[in-house]
């Protein structure tokens, strides 16, 4: 076994091959750029190298600069997790050549599943069942388009070097093709450096379905089972499970020999996750191949037992397997969460920010089997940049049973506690209970299926919501006063009560309540003119037993400055205590402005000064975290400027053209 190794890669799968590195005694090397130079992943290993700037080419992407540090080190090996040089043959090939091990499959295996096409060709030899479609080389526009028109429409144009859902387009009609073909190219190109695409039959209510294989050097090779991936937004997964419901045996059995024959189609050695799209029927096609440890790995941790990155350390050392087929079993179900920084409700636009408040679930375990489980990177106090990817952690449950581990999803999620910037915490809730996923009724489209219930929802009834911001506000108060009367802030009075007003945005509505201060020492919440009687017992700082009226919740408050986070099992709010004077003259509209939504390139502008548009044209295409994101006109009017060009970095809210509206 090794001694010491270099881990390739940062955040939370960093942090999760050193906890095992560490269980089994083998010292680890991180490697950080200038935005991560206080990062978990940093802290957590046995020795930490800088590397370069923040921005990916110039750090985790520099593998000469990588392997000087492992040589450097002596690191006798190099995990590269997943993403950045995980999938990258020159990078294998060249950990090869400097007499370092490479923890992934030979550089042979990775060429030959890295594109997509000749992947299909080698799969095709090995009878591994195929999606009809074009995997050819040539790649003139009208002649895709002929393949398309010759398939039948949807079809799929997908990056032949891609994955992750980025250079991969959905066309429902000939008249979209163009244009989705040239956005498709353009995003591969700059995720990729290839920008060479396929075309398929998009297959009507698809599943996807992993299935996770394992080789090593003495010629043995098992499947560790499945894993259902469809719950998607923008092709990327949302939720993973372990089995996939509804899969019987002989089906499992089929997609696992594929499986393993596509790997030994490719002389493949150490973890490796075979994709398909399979029909509602059960008929199944091979998509792609990952050449490496995929983000979902944990479910089928949970439902084998096994480590699968302490696999990937024995096979890469040289040893056989740890287990036979025979030998594998599944235990109960799992379910994956990823807890992203992005806002939902604005087409799942990436967010950043501090990380004011990270409060995973009290009782949850890190990066070992467990009922519940968390896989961090991250630290309360912690930056969410635009350099990386937006996951913020992993959330996976375990249960006997597929409806014992959903309800211990959907409270492990309740307890999560996220403040500083936009989450999908509270729409993964919506997600877990829906109908559909609730009843395993699974496809790729589930959450278009499911937008009604899973989109636009109130979170906490407002009463609710106002009543923990008061709750917080006495008990800040309450703790500010000493035994000097004078600074009492409860608003005592010798005679009658006080009345407090409190201007509270939600939702962006605003609202007026008044917190009355009785005689007694009670307290009153007038809201919209209901007068309910409220009492508060501060449990902590930020833990609040609130009684309003007949209601009673339990409540965790976080506030900083006029900002309020109420969280409870219901649901979750998000208040502004407005200040008057502090916000004296803002309102004005400004008409026009077409700012960017965070921080990003500016990828494409389609249009010039003076040129005229209609509501929801496309004006501008801008890039961030490896995702492209349009700008629309909001409504019909003339473009009176172009304040930045194609290739300029802008800050969020920046102004990137100003639209004089009609």
């Amino acid at each position: 076994m090794f001694k010491k190794i270099l881990i390739a890669n940062r955040g939370e799968i960093a942090c999760r091959v050193a906890a095992t590195a560490r269980r089994l005694g083998i010292r680890t090397v991180a490697v950080y750029s200038d935005a991560d130079a206080q990062a978990k992943h940093v802290q957590v290993c046995d020795e930490a190298v800088h590397i370069g700037g923040p921005a990916p080419r110039d750090s985790y992407l520099r593998h000469e600069r990588i392997l000087e540090v492992a040589r450097a080190t002596g690191a006798q090996a190099i995990h590269p997790g997943y993403g950045f040089l995980s999938e990258n043959e020159v990078f294998a090939q060249a950990c090869e050549q400097a007499g370092i091990v490479f923890i992934g499959p030979p550089a042979s295996a990775i060429a030959a599943m890295g594109s997509k096409a000749a992947a299909k060709a080698l799969m095709e030899k090995a009878g591994v069942p195929l999606v009809p479609g074009y995997h050819g080389d040539r790649q003139e526009s009208d002649f895709l388009l002929a393949q398309a028109q010759a398939i039948g429409f949807p079809v799929l144009i997908k990056a032949s070097a891609g994955g992750g859902g980025k250079g991969m387009r959905a066309v429902q009609a000939a008249e979209e093709f163009e244009a989705a073909l040239a956005s498709c190219k353009r995003e591969a190109r700059s995720s990729f450096g290839d920008d060479h695409v396929l075309v398929e039959r998009y297959v009507t209510r698809p599943r996807h379905i992993e299935i996770q294989v394992f080789c090593d050097a003495h010629g043995n090779g098992v499947y560790l089972f499945e894993r259902d991936c469809s719950v998607q937004r923008r092709h990327q997964k949302v939720l993973e499970e372990a089995p996939a419901p509804g899969m019987t045996p002989q089906r499992r059995r089929e997609m696992g020999e594929a499986a393993v024959a596509a790997a030994r189609a490719v002389g493949y050695v150490g973890a490796g996750t075979v994709e398909f799209i399979a029909e509602q029927d059960g008929r199944f096609y091979f998509m792609e191949m990952n050449t490496r440890l995929q983000v979902e790995h944990p479910v089928t941790e949970a439902i084998t037992g096994h480590d699968l990155v302490e696999w990937q350390l024995r096979v890469a050392a040289g040893e056989p397997l740890p287990a036979r087929q025979e030998d594998l079993h599944i235990r109960g179900h799992a379910i994956e969460a990823r807890l992203c920084a992005e806002n939902p409700e604005a087409n799942f636009l990436p967010a950043t920010g501090p990380l004011r408040v990270f409060r995973p679930p009290t009782r949850a375990s890190e990066f070992t089997v467990a009922p519940v489980r968390v896989d961090a990177g991250v630290r309360e106090g912690d930056e969410i940049s635009p350099y990386y990817d937006s996951m913020i952690a992993k959330l996976i449950v375990h249960g006997d049973t597929r409806e014992q581990a959903l309800a211990r999803l959907d409270a492990a999620l309740a307890e999560t506690h996220i403040v500083g910037l936009h989450t999908n915490v509270a729409f993964l809730r919506r997600v877990v209970t829906s109908a559909s996923f609730a009843g395993a009724d699974l496809d790729t489209a589930l959450i278009e299926r499911e937008r009604a219930h899973l989109f636009g929802q109130p979170g906490l009834p407002l009463a609710c919501a106002v009543a923990g911001v008061a709750a917080r506000v006495l008990a800040d108060e309450a703790a500010l006063q000493d035994a000097d009367p004078w600074s009492r802030r409860d608003g005592w009075r010798l005679h009658g009560t006080a009345r407090r007003r409190m201007e509270i945005e939600a939702a962006g509505q605003r609202h007026v309540a008044f917190l009355e201060y009785l005689h007694d020492g009670r307290h009153v919440l007038d809201l919209g003119g209901q007068r309910q009687p409220l009492q508060v017992h501060a449990r902590s700082a930020e833990v609040h037993e609130v009684v309003l009226g007949e209601s009673r919740w339990r409540l965790t408050v976080y506030r900083h400055g006029e900002h309020f986070h109420v969280f409870a099992p219901e649901g979750v709010a998000v208040l502004q205590w407005i200040d008057a004077i502090a916000h004296a003259g803002e309102g004005v509209h400004e008409g026009g402005r077409l700012t960017a939504p965070m921080p990003g390139k500016v990828l494409a502008l389609h249009v010039s000064a003076g040129q005229a548009v209609k509501k929801g044209q496309a004006l501008a295409v801008m890039e961030a975290m490896k995702m492209e994101h349009t700008i629309a006109a909001p409504a019909d009017g003339v473009i009176e400027a172009l304040l930045y060009g194609v290739g300029d970095q802008v800050a969020e809210g920046a102004e990137l053209l100003r639209l004089k509206v009609s």
